[in-house]
């Protein structure tokens, strides 16, 4: 038999196009380009003609698509391989397995040709009982005992009746379990009808008590959210819960599962004599092998809808971060807050240079607060320090108090305070790159320096650090380590070429973003820039070593160049597009440097007339409009919150205030809000609008400024209930430390009380169980949220 081939590529792009809702020429072209070794953010920008204006989340889903489908067809190819050798591909299974759409199709139609260890019905099929099931199955009104007398044979290992109609039975148990139509209906049936459920161990109560929330639960598979359940899978490799998939609620009697198989299989129970002993079959077929085999697909199901989730939302919340407003170049100081160990300062210049540092101890033990003054106000003065960066890790609310100070002795300094997220900076501090860029600095002293560098520009110091330890999501460490790289890695790509690079002060791992560029290729420009000086032109990356044309090619339309010989190099507009602004520059006559920026003059040229056979109307406007606002920076201009006077800790909050706050961190039930205590609040997603709100995102983002109110305060449990809408009423009686203990930090008029007990809600949830939006810990920088918010114990971190 001639080799089988695999689906043609052209399949695989057309659907592709069908579920991006694209022409499938534009999604073959895409493909091309992402072969030819093209970027998303080079094919986004500068190839709009071929793949006529796909953007970049169409891309980044196109190439995740690509990826999946090409690894089915792989899958595919070893299955038709696999089944060819055993001598069983027909005409009906080559056309059936060729029609598989999704990886776990693939495997439902392999599994019976799948090569396994010997098994009960392969032993029971070699002593010569297939014949026993087939007639059993294909004839009822046969008395199984006397039939199976005829298949007794010692020398074959079937001693009596009995043992060969167990025989029989693991013969089918076997095919009923491995038809891929019927796995695959019962399947979503199960996803569809059933729910996971939650218990805790034995013993396990106080030790896993942060998972209180779910030592009685239950939840339909549709209606648990990402969190959750990583949380239930958390507590089960915790050994504190144990979870339970269930395919539908309990009742009496056979399961409508088991009555499909029947049915399937022409089984009922109409008083024959071989009847009841199918029907036990069927019975033992679903409870041994076929719920086993649906809960570990449901499980994993659940598991990748969870990462998958998580994943996004990481990915969403680091590019906020990224993209946060940049403080520009303007002189900073930078804190690195501590008690003991004192106040880490650092402060840079306009470039980001370390100009100075120092250590200053104003908070206890030492209460140096005068002498801390005096040198801050010194180092202000000395360097013309326009901002001041403070870290919000421990002391910051002080150490927020002692830059007051400052700026109220010191009005003549005319400085601004700010509170930085520091979240990765101690790692950065102790990373080869920081020891390779501060070797003189104590590790200790570069957290300071980080944190002031991060206020000038967040992209450009935060692509230092690996995106997973910046730690802007959930359950961080119980995803798959391949998919959140992968995810993560593409948001800083597009980010750092969404804004543009300046190669002549870019670092070594900000260039490493860049399209087309690796770390070793950043090295080699960063090493070429130290020998010869700064670039003056994009021509002249072309003599930085290993930097080829098609690396140029990807590379160059990023690249920033200020003050260089050609004014188009601090532009977006690529290199290879020069001739078109050429042409304008004759149309206008006017010459480059006065045609960039004179709105008048290219709102005046029409786009059409400069479209040629390389370059569309798509890239023609894009020039255009690069020409209005050269080198513009994408990113929101930057200001900064006011936090209240006289609010320093938990206890100075109560009911009905109005505060103005910074969002920390955004979760699938609501966002952490900075209002100036030590305590991040929590808004719900059930606080954030009028409205029904899907996605907390779609509100607010990290980075935001917001107003507040203060709905709850429990100062015991350190926890804040906060609410966007400023006209919803307070808790009543909520003093401070007053607060009311339910879980979930939900807003106190959105909880229900519910008394405890086993019994299931309508909603599946077990009366008396956690509130829907109620967080368990994570272990990452969310954790560090979670616990500012009060809804951690932090002995138990």
């Amino acid at each position: 038999m001639a080799p089988l081939q695999t689906s043609a590529p052209a399949s695989i792009e057309s659907r592709i196009a069908e579920e991006l809702g694209v022409r499938e020429r534009q999604v073959k072209a895409a493909v091309d380009l992402l072969d030819g070794g093209s970027t998303v953010p080079f094919i986004a920008r500068y190839r709009k003609e071929a793949t006529e204006s796909l953007d970049d989340a169409q891309l980044r889903t196109l190439e995740e698509r690509l990826r999946y489908l090409r690894e089915l067809e792989e899958r595919r190819a070893a299955v038709l391989e696999s089944v060819r050798e055993q001598g069983k591909l027909t005409e009906e299974l080559e056309a059936r397995i060729r029609e598989a759409d999704t990886k776990a199709r693939l495997e439902d139609i392999y599994l019976p040709y799948k090569p396994k260890r010997r098994t009960k019905a392969q032993i029971a099929r070699e002593a010569g009982l297939e014949p026993l099931a087939e007639g059993l199955l294909g004839d009822p009104a046969v008395e199984p005992l006397a039939a199976a007398a005829a298949f007794v044979d010692a020398d074959k290992g079937v001693a009596d009746a009995q043992a060969a109609l167990d025989g029989a039975r693991a013969i089918l148990t076997e095919r009923f379990s491995e038809d891929a139509d019927l796995i695959g209906e019962l399947r979503e049936r199960m996803w569809v009808r059933g729910r996971l459920a939650a218990k805790v161990r034995e013993g396990k109560e106080e030790a896993g008590a942060k998972f209180a929330d779910y030592f009685d639960f239950a939840e339909p598979f549709t209606e648990l959210p990402s969190h959750r359940v990583l949380a239930l899978l958390r507590g089960e490799k915790e050994d504190v819960l144990d979870l339970v998939l269930e395919p539908e609620e309990a009742t009496e009697g056979p399961t409508s599962f088991e009555g499909t198989v029947a049915q399937r299989f022409g089984i009922a129970d109409r008083g024959r004599p071989g009847d009841k002993w199918l029907k036990d079959t069927v019975r033992w077929a679903w409870r041994t092998r076929i719920l086993v085999h649906l809960g570990i697909d449901l499980r994993l199901r659940l598991r990748t809808a969870a990462e998958d989730e998580a994943v996004r939302v990481f990915a969403s919340n680091l590019r906020d971060l990224l993209l946060a407003a940049p403080a520009g170049t303007r002189a900073t100081l930078g804190l690195d807050p501590g008690f003991r160990t004192g106040v880490k300062v650092a402060v840079v210049d306009a470039t980001g240079k370390v100009v100075a540092t120092d250590t200053i101890y104003p908070h206890v033990p030492a209460n140096k607060w005068d002498e801390s003054l005096a040198k801050l106000a010194r180092l202000a003065e000395e360097h013309a320090v326009d901002l001041v960066a403070i870290g919000n890790g421990t002391a910051s609310r002080e150490t927020d108090k002692l830059a007051a100070d400052l700026i109220g002795r010191h009005p003549e300094l005319k400085l601004t305070k700010v509170m930085v997220s520091e979240a990765g900076a101690s790692v950065y501090s102790a990373s080869a790159f920081a020891s390779q860029e501060l070797p003189d600095l104590d590790v200790s002293l570069r957290g300071a320096v980080s944190i002031a560098r991060r206020l000038q520009d967040p992209l450009a110091e935060l692509v230092k650090i690996d995106p997973k330890s910046i730690g802007v999501g959930q359950y961080q460490h119980d995803l798959s380590e391949v998919k959140l790289s992968r995810s993560l890695d593409a948001v800083v790509e597009d980010c750092v070429n969404g804004v543009g690079v300046d190669v002549n002060t870019a670092s070594a791992p900000l260039l490493a973003r860049v399209s087309g560029i690796g770390s070793g290729l950043a090295e080699n420009i960063v090493a070429h820039r130290d020998t010869n000086g700064p670039f003056r032109s994009r021509k002249a990356l072309k003599d930085v070593a290993r930097l080829g044309p098609k690396a140029y090619e990807q590379c160059a339309g990023f690249l920033r160049i200020r003050g260089g010989d050609d004014p188009l190099d601090a532009s977006s507009v690529h290199p290879e597009a020069y001739p078109v602004v050429r042409r304008m520059v004759k149309e206008a006559g006017v010459d480059v440097p006065s045609l960039i920026g004179n709105t008048a003059t290219l709102r005046s040229l029409k786009p059409t007339a400069f479209v040629d056979d390389v370059f569309g109307l798509p890239t023609v406007t894009d020039i255009l409009k690069e020409l209005e606002k050269p080198g513009r920076d994408p990113r929101p201009a930057f200001k900064t919150a006011t936090f209240k006077e006289g609010v320093e800790k938990i206890g100075d909050l109560s009911s009905g205030m109005v505060l103005e706050g910074v969002v920390t961190n955004v979760a699938a039930f609501g966002a952490f809000v900075d209002v100036g205590v030590h305590q991040d609040g929590l808004v719900h997603v059930s606080a954030m609008s009028k409205t029904f709100v899907k996605d907390p995102r779609d509100v607010v983002k990290p980075g935001d400024i917001v107003k507040v109110k203060v709905l709850d305060v429990d100062v015991p449990r350190k926890r804040v209930s906060l609410t966007l809408r400023l006209d919803d009423e307070p808790a009543k009686g909520s003093a401070p430390g007053e607060g009311r203990r339910e879980r979930g930090g939900r807003p106190p008029q959105q909880r229900q009380q519910q008394p405890r007990g086993g019994q299931q809600n309508r909603g599946g949830r077990a009366k008396g169980s956690a509130p829907r939006q109620g967080p368990p810990p994570a272990n990452d920088a969310m954790a560090e949220a979670l616990r500012r918010a009060g809804l951690v114990d932090p002995k138990r971190r």
